[in-house]
């Protein structure tokens, strides 16, 4: 075999098994057992107040983090946006160290002025978004406390004036 047929052979034989790779890959990924919604429910409910559970939880089941329970009519809350409607700051700095991903209504609650300003910016229609259970971008900043008293201000200058939007 000359060395142009080897190298054509080896880049294809490499350009196969990349794809077969991946795709038993994805397949073992696919074949974990989700988590059962009694769990994710109770780790939502944590999130609200209760920071030895969450730690406890998460060391037993360190993906649900990630987790979002859904309370009906497409009300969807993970356990960090708990923590955020009812400005429970700890839980919500502890579950953002840990690998949640943060909002817009999270962070208006941790008081994050700058990211959020940007974003309004950027987004305008989102400061009448709905968070979980139809709350506000300005019921967040009023659970945030002195924190996030500027975006408060600056939420109420632009008009906000409800805490919470039903949910249809």
């Amino acid at each position: 075999m000359n060395r142009k047929k080897f190298l054509m052979s080896s880049l294809a034989g490499l350009t196969f098994s990349l794809p077969v790779h991946q795709t038993l890959q994805a397949k073992n990924n696919l074949d974990a057992e989700p988590y059962k919604l009694e769990v994710i429910k109770e780790f939502v409910i944590a999130g609200h107040g209760n920071l030895i559970l969450v730690q406890t939880m998460l060391k037993e089941y360190p993906n649900i983090v990630y987790s979002t329970y859904d309370w009906g009519n497409g009300d969807f809350e993970t356990a960090l946006e708990g923590a955020g409607h009812v400005g429970n700051q700890e839980i919500a700095n502890f579950l953002i160290n840990s690998g949640a991903r943060p909002n817009l209504f999270v962070m208006t609650m941790l008081g994050k002025t700058k990211w959020v300003k940007t974003i309004l910016e950027e987004f305008p229609a989102l400061l009448n978004s709905k968070g979980p259970h139809g709350f506000t971008l300005l019921h967040h900043a009023q659970k945030g406390g002195k924190n996030a008293e500027k975006l408060l201000k600056y939420l109420e200058s632009k008009g906000l004036k409800e805490t919470q939007f039903k949910i249809k």
